[in-house]
């Protein structure tokens, strides 16, 4: 918007009024001498035609045409030039006489058919006025008159009165008023201007005045003599710029003090800031010198305890007295808690550096638990405590995430629980607390009864090194590492960790995670068909073991009557109600076996299978009361796929499976090639797509595949990425750019792919991808969408053989899970396991050589093609470590970053290779 300055508010507020009222009063009365003048014509006007009509009565009645001549003449003399013409008309408008001939004499006569007016009527053109009047034969008629008679009308009388005069007139008095306003705002300017010259100089000097005072010219001053309120703002202004002159003076004189002392100030900072970069460094160097001697000495620590604990084992099968047994496992017990202890110092420094990788793969949940209790249920039975799991009923399954590291937080948490506790219980309750989508969010609670802890010590319990209070390391021992390792892998993996807990009366740990929900299960099938509507009854004191297994029997369609005490069951014994199935669940302790064998005793004969569930890991104890009537006994907590096998053992064909193994399903009528540089995932793949598909050949690098695809043509191609010679992206491409099988299916095939190497291979022609490792079910998934061919899934009972597979006893191998990844072929499992095996001392001197000379590339490639090779053999640990470390590598990170990672890498190949070969040797 424009800023209107004071000079132009003066000319404004004074011309503008001046020209609005001068042009108003002129406007008035110019309008006002119009008007006089346009009257005063027809008022002439008037008094002429209508004296003149009365007057030309007796001639027009006596047709006396010269004396009407002489009396318009005379009439227009008398008042020329303002009369044009005057002329006389008869009632039937033919002109009787006339003063004046002319032009437009036609105008003065009215119409044919017009009436001639009673009246004297006025005519208004644009240079004349028109009268008209009636000449009424007054005297004419013979007899006497009569009142209200009306004359005769014998003719009408015409005069044409000439306006130039009065239009003249009119034009003077507009130029004269038109004169006088430009006259009024001419003087009004000048009187402004003046004004406006004595006001707006003396304001500019002082607007100046200020704008050089504000660009700090503080000696300037307004000057010269001014009136009235100017010469107060002028005295304002110059006080004003002489009290900024001083002030600017003193903070003159301040500022530089000030400087002065900063820059002493800042010489004394950056000698601190210097020292604090010397102490930054020394800091740093000593973190770094730390983790290196943490992952070092976990490498040499765990190699001679590995010896010895392996070596304690193989002693232990040997003949030997109950003091050497004692003595050994003693050995065995100080072994595996140092072991256990460097694994804490371990983990915490790779949480500590932010370094602890996180797997994301498919997991049961309820097996992934089970083995957490499996493990934990010894220590509780030997205190005599009751072991409880409770999964609500609405949790999925099926879940993907990591499992390990929800295992390593559960077991802190229940280890904690139970050894903290004497007496009573310790439960784990499960729910789902969120979901979105595919996301979905688990809490998991662990509960006990045992010594709690004090307001004053719970503020440093997540401390590292920390516990409850300074005794308790000497009362139950441990580093004080496992909660702060909770809290940071529950953080990693998208939750938090809390507690609530009250000195002698219990506590509660509980901890979030952030998991999806993976809609293709992974599960092995429970025989749920054959116990559908099964009537059970349950005996079970214990109220959270209780509630957790009747919804577990609900939920697999069962009929469950409860007893929550002795009486309860006796009453439902004495009801006569026979039952297909009693569980009864029962304390274990040399005082009440007896207790038990009568119980077992009066409810067998209302039940058709009978079972125990008792917290003891006895087998001889077990055994003892499968001996006195019982169909089974199975150890607390309880097992959800142990439980319904056994209480669906009466009820199937065939005895419980000790392993489940795929039965061939029908072939596809598919060709199919299958490319890998690695012996053993080649023959892995080929071996599962021998079930699916009725042809398959190999190459062992893109570039013997690009020649085959030259002169054969595929149904599907399983293109491995990282090969020798030529890798999958380029045989990708030349495949897709000039072959046989330019519109063929490409799946890539890789043990790890980052999200941007997905996209790529996507980019590079891939028509998608499977991340190894890869089972029957991936590929038959992958046949059925790129192949378009259906495949009958093995989901019913029939379509399974079951057959019994001893598995050599391992710490480092999981043998079900080696089952899984080769398609539930044990001969395949043990043969894949054999050639890793065989593999690693060529692939440990590969990664030491590149170690040694510090070659990024070749690290990165050694680790991955291991990577590759674990995926299939069931090494879920050494997995793990080649999938963190070629991660980190992919990422940036450099050899050292991931140093101790890979001295943990090369000491479980180790251990992996003895451990194999020692069964080899038995």
């Amino acid at each position: 918007m424009t800023k209107i300055g004071l000079r132009d508010w003066v000319i404004l507020l004074t011309l503008v009024p001046t020209t609005i009222i001068g042009l108003v009063l002129g406007a008035y009365f110019t309008l006002n001498r119009f008007t006089e003048l346009t009257y005063f014509l027809e008022e002439q006007g008037t008094n002429i035609v209508e004296p003149l009509a009365i007057a030309s009565e007796s001639g027009l009645a006596g047709n006396r045409r010269s004396e009407l001549k002489r009396l318009i003449s005379l009439t227009q003399l008398k008042h020329s030039p303002l009369v044009k013409s005057i002329a006389i008309f008869k009632v039937d408008h033919q002109l009787y006489v006339t003063s004046n001939y002319h032009r437009e004499f036609n105008q003065l006569r009215l119409k044919p058919g017009e009436s001639i007016p009673e009246n004297t009527t006025i005519d208004y053109q644009d240079n004349y006025l028109i009268f008209r009047t009636p000449i009424q034969g007054i005297g004419s008629n013979r007899g006497p008159l009569q009142l209200n008679q009306e004359e005769p009308v014998i003719g009408y009388l015409v005069l044409q009165i000439n306006k130039d005069k009065a239009i003249l007139e009119q034009q003077a008095a507009a130029i004269t008023s038109f004169s006088i306003v430009i006259l009024g705002i001419i003087l009004s300017t000048f009187f402004t201007l003046r004004l406006v010259r004595k006001v707006n100089q003396p304001i500019t000097s002082m607007v100046n005045a200020i704008d050089h005072i504000r660009e700090g010219k503080l000696d300037t001053r307004v000057s010269g003599q001014l009136i009235g309120e100017l010469d107060l703002l002028k005295s304002g202004i110059n006080a004003m710029a002489k009290s900024l002159s001083d002030y600017r003076e003193e903070m003159q004189n301040n500022v530089d003090k000030a400087t002065s002392d900063l820059r002493e100030t800042l010489e004394h900072i950056e000698i601190q800031n210097v020292e604090l970069d010397l102490a930054k460094r020394r800091a740093q160097d000593a973190n770094r010198v730390k983790s290196e001697f943490l992952a070092n000495m976990s490498h040499e620590l765990r190699t001679p305890l590995n010896g010895v604990i392996g070596f304690t084992r193989q002693l232990l099968k040997t003949p030997l007295n109950i003091n050497q047994k004692d003595y050994l496992e003693t050995i065995e017990n100080s072994a595996n808690s140092l072991l256990s202890i460097i694994n804490d110092i371990l983990d915490f420094s790779k949480l500590e550096a932010g370094r602890m990788a996180l797997e994301n793969i498919p997991f049961t949940l309820r097996d992934t638990v089970n083995e957490v209790m499996s493990l934990m249920a010894p220590s509780a039975h030997e205190k005599s405590l009751e072991l409880s799991l409770r999964v609500s009923p609405n949790t999925p399954d099926d879940l993907i995430g990591d499992p390990t590291r929800l295992k390593q937080i559960l077991v802190n948490l229940v280890g904690n629980a139970v050894k903290f506790t004497n007496k009573g219980s310790v439960s784990v309750d499960i729910e789902i607390v969120q979901t979105q989508g595919d996301k979905a969010t688990l809490k998991l609670a662990v509960s006990d009864t045992g010594i709690g802890i004090s307001e004053d010590h719970q503020a440093s319990l997540f401390a590292a090194f920390g516990q409850a209070d300074s005794s308790i390391t000497r009362r139950y021992g441990g580093t004080g590492l496992g909660l702060i390792i909770s809290q940071k892998l529950a953080q990693a993996m998208g939750g938090d960790i809390g507690f609530s807990s009250r000195l002698e009366q219990g506590s509660m740990f509980w901890f979030t995670i952030d998991v999806e929900q993976n809609s293709l299960s992974t599960s092995v099938p429970l025989p749920l068909e054959a116990l559908l509507n099964k009537s059970v009854l349950y005996y079970e004191k214990d109220e959270h073991t209780r509630t957790a297994t009747n919804e577990l029997l609900q939920s697999w369609g069962l009929n469950v009557m409860l007893c929550e005490n002795e009486a309860a069951l006796s009453q439902r014994v004495n009801d006569s109600i026979h039952y297909d199935i009693a569980i009864l669940g029962h304390e274990v302790s040399p005082n009440v076996i007896s207790d038990i064998k009568a119980l077992i005793n009066d409810v067998l004969n209302h039940c058709d299978h009978l079972y125990l569930v008792v917290n003891t890991v006895s087998p001889n104890m077990r055994e003892a009361f499968i001996g006195s009537g019982a169909a089974g006994c199975l150890s607390k907590p309880i097992n959800h796929r142990k439980l319904c096998n056994l209480l669906a053992t009466p009820y199937l064909e065939d005895s419980e499976p000790a392993l489940v193994v795929h039965e061939p399903t029908q072939q596809s009528p598919l060709k199919v090639l299958a490319v890998d540089d690695n012996e053993a995932n080649l023959k892995l793949i080929t071996t599962l797509l021998y079930d699916l598909v009725t042809e398959v050949e190999i190459a062992h690098n893109g570039a013997e595949a690009v020649e085959k695809c030259k002169t054969t043509s595929y149904d599907i191609v399983f293109m491995d990425i990282q090969m020798p010679i030529m890798d999958g992206i380029t045989a990708c491409q030349k495949i897709k750019e000039a072959s046989l099988n330019e519109e063929t299916p490409i799946i890539a095939v890789t043990a790890h792919a980052l999200a941007g190497e997905k996209e790529k291979m996507l980019e590079a022609g891939f028509n998608g991808y499977l991340t190894k490792p890869i089972d029957d079910e991936m590929l038959r998934q992958a046949i059925i969408e790129y192949g378009h061919q259906s495949l009958a899934s093995p989901t019913t009972k029939e379509e399974y053989i079951q057959t019994e597979v001893e598995f050599p006893e391992s710490h480092s191998v999981d043998w079900e899970l080696a089952l899984q990844r080769a398609g539930g072929k044990p001969d395949l499992a043990f043969e894949m396991l054999k050639m890793l095996v065989d593999s690693i001392p060529e692939s440990k001197q590969a990664i030491q050589s590149a170690l040694d000379e510090s070659d990024q590339v070749a690290t990165i490639t050694h680790v991955h093609k291991l990577h590759g090779a674990c995926c299939y053999s069931g090494v879920p640990r050494l997995k793990q470590l080649t999938e963190a470390i070629e991660t980190q590598m992919k990422q940036g990170a450099s050899i050292e970053a991931v140093e101790p990672e890979i001295f943990e890498l090369l000491d479980e190949m180790e251990n992996l290779y003895d451990e194999v070969n020692q069964w080899e040797l038995a």
